[in-house]
């Protein structure tokens, strides 16, 4: 009965994390900003570290079914 929810968060963690990966890649290879007004050395780690706990947590939350 709780697998349904478990299967939800990692879906919506998942697909977060690979589209904000996606997104900051591209915005960085492009070299346009990833944040308005704010330098790309801050923005772009932070943005990819978001990203990985994103797909971390989704990995978490597959690995508890």
């Amino acid at each position: 009965m709780e697998d349904g929810p478990a299967v939800f968060a990692a879906a919506v963690f998942l697909l977060f994390g690979a589209a904000l990966l996606a997104w900051t890649g591209a915005r960085a290879l492009h070299r346009a900003p990833v944040v308005e007004g704010v330098r790309p050395a801050v923005a772009v780690p932070v943005a990819l570290l978001a990203a990985g706990v994103s797909l971390a947590l989704g990995t978490w939350c597959l690995t508890r079914l």
